[in-house]
């Protein structure tokens, strides 16, 4: 089941990032090694009482003149209307209630999606809550003071929001059919992509950079069996700063991706793989979904016996974190080899769900350990008691071993290689967690 998507809207500097931060916890802020997957403050993964769902930040926008500020709240709370399940509109105390939150709120009741009002900087209720009571006069509901810095009132704002989630009995009602999201930097082809497999003009197609409006989902059969493309929107408008493009597609990448059981990262083979593919693609490897690679426009390119071989490695270099990824190149305005696309959906999907036998599995750590020794250090070697899965989905691993300092990130990927050589699983990651345990157990 996908998580649910909690948008933040707010004006510049009413506590956003900070709130953003603070309920994320130290997560946001690690740099990790993974080359390509994306670290801007655009979305984070936050648990609550046993609820997990995608945080996504509309907000980053300094505009110098009050109708800049409407026009830029304009277009985040309509991304905001447009990708979450709930809203969390953030207005700030000491500010009070401007023109602006007005016009917002407007929008935000018209849409119809939960509001969670939430009034910032509230550093003593004693001292503010008079002035919290004012913004009952935005007509969304109830005003919920908190203080992002000092962390208090986090938790009834929490409670609020996860009111809207679905329930578990809802949630088992979910569409069964395999959920294929489209992903992609604007203007690569992902909506004629589409349209040539659904056989129809379902989605607006042209040169315009980001003219898909709304992720549309489209309903398609092939040999019998049912899939849902998700096609991730671009933009609203044609927008000439180039780092709020990027913002605007990750943001709706990440709500598609959350969705989709498979990734279909479409590239354009004129321009090659780029590093915002590589971010885009971080984004469903982080979240461990299945991925194919789809190099489109492939009819365009002039080729010699090497050029598929060229693009291949290209592609493998940059996106190195990835190297599961399966790989089609494609035309949607051919048609070429698309046909192969829906082999690979099934071929990636069965793989995200396969489960291997704990006999079977730890008979091949035991192979690979044998090949090649654990590393040791201060003269204590890594000893693997055994291993087990635990998850699908991407495919979860826990290995029980003696020491987990001693678990260094190149053997575990030793480990990950000696599995897929023997069971394959193409197109979908590995996730492996490291358990300790002590000998006398």
């Amino acid at each position: 089941m996908s998580k649910p998507v909690v948008a933040v809207v707010g004006r510049p500097n009413v506590g956003k990032s900070t709130l953003f931060n603070v309920l994320a916890g130290e997560r946001i802020s690690i740099v990790k090694d993974t080359p390509g997957v994306t670290r801007d403050r655009i979305y984070a993964e936050v648990t609550w009482l046993n609820h997990s769902f995608t945080m996504i930040d509309t907000g980053g926008i300094e505009p110098d003149s009050k109708d800049v500020i409407l026009s830029q709240m304009r277009e985040q709370a309509q991304i905001a209307i447009e990708t979450a399940d709930v809203i969390l509109f953030l207005t700030d105390v000491k500010q009070g209630l401007v023109d602006a939150d007005s016009k917002v709120a407007d929008m935000l009741r018209r849409s119809g999606k939960p509001v969670v009002l939430v009034v910032n900087k509230v550093d003593s209720f004693e001292k503010y809550m008079p002035d919290v009571y004012e913004f009952y006069n935005l007509g969304i509901g109830e005003p919920y003071p908190i203080s992002a810095s000092s962390r208090l009132g986090l938790g009834d704002m929490l409670d609020e929001v996860i009111t809207y989630f679905p329930k578990d009995g809802e949630a088992k009602e979910e569409d069964e059919r395999p959920k294929v999201a489209i992903i992609g930097k604007p203007n690569v082809g992902k909506s004629s992509l589409i349209n040539k497999l659904a056989q129809e003009e379902r989605v607006i197609v042209s040169d315009i950079a980001g003219t898909t409006r709304d992720a549309i989902d489209t309903d398609i059969r092939y040999n019998g069996k049912e899939y849902i493309f998700i096609d991730t929107a671009g933009l609203r408008r044609k927008n000439k700063i180039k780092e709020e493009i990027e913002r605007y597609s990750i943001i709706r990448a990440v709500t598609a991706v959350e969705r989709a059981d498979v990734c279909i990262i479409v590239i354009d083979a004129n321009e090659g793989v780029t590093e915002q593919d590589a971010k885009i693609a971080g984004i469903a490897h982080e979240r461990g979904k299945g991925i194919i690679i789809a190099v489109n426009k492939w009819d365009a390119i002039e080729k010699d016996d090497k050029t598929i071989y060229r693009h291949t490695e290209r592609i493998r270099q940059i996106l190195s974190f990835m190297p599961y990824a399966e790989i089609v190149f494609i035309s949607a305005k051919s048609g070429q080899r698309l046909h192969k696309l829906f082999e690979l959906i099934d071929v990636v999907i069965e793989n995200n769900c396969m489960r291997v036998a704990t006999g079977v599995l730890n008979e091949i750590v035991a192979e690979a350990v044998a090949m090649q020794q654990p590393p040791s250090d201060k003269g204590k070697r890594l000893k693997i008691y055994y291993v087990t899965q635990v998850a699908v989905q991407p495919p979860t691993f826990v290995v029980f071993v003696n020491d987990k300092e001693l678990m260094h990130f190149s053997y575990t990927r030793y480990l990950e290689n000696r599995i897929r050589e023997t069971f394959g699983f193409r197109g979908t990651a590995l996730k492996f967690i490291t358990r300790e345990r002590k000998e006398d157990k």
